[in-house]
């Protein structure tokens, strides 16, 4: 088998430089940049000590972001969307009482439970 003879350096360098045209052809040069509008700008507040004055705010605003905050129950009369609608009454049917036995259950002693709660008493080193 032959050996495969190394470009020399001249045919390298050209190799090279081709392979440089090729990829400036596909480069684009910017110069001229923007924000990028889907990216959530992170504001800084002013310094605590600074003397400059508070921007005020207008009134429809504060309330418009109240609004945008609330419970959608609140905001809607209405379920908009199939998930809503589970949960969308969320007080209880029956009015909680401490003395219905139905749904309050109240600890009960029984003789098993007050057997367990002598033998809690007792030290380990008299039971064996």
């Amino acid at each position: 088998m032959a050996e495969k003879e190394k470009p020399d350096l001249v045919h390298q360098n050209a190799i090279h430089v081709e392979t440089i045209k090729k990829e400036q052809r596909l480069q684009k040069l910017h110069t001229e940049f923007s924000i990028n509008p889907f990216k959530k700008l992170h504001i800084l507040p002013d310094k605590p000590m600074s003397r400059k004055p508070t921007e005020e705010i207008v009134d429809d605003f504060i309330k418009a972001f109240h609004k945008a905050r609330e419970v959608p129950t609140e905001k809607y009369s209405t379920p908009l969307t199939e998930s809503q609608e589970i949960g969308w009454i969320s007080t209880p049917l029956i009015p909680s009482s401490r003395h219905d036995e139905r749904l309050n259950f109240s600890r009960k002693s029984t003789d098993v439970t007050r057997h367990q709660e002598l033998t809690d008493m007792i030290p380990l080193s008299t039971v064996y």
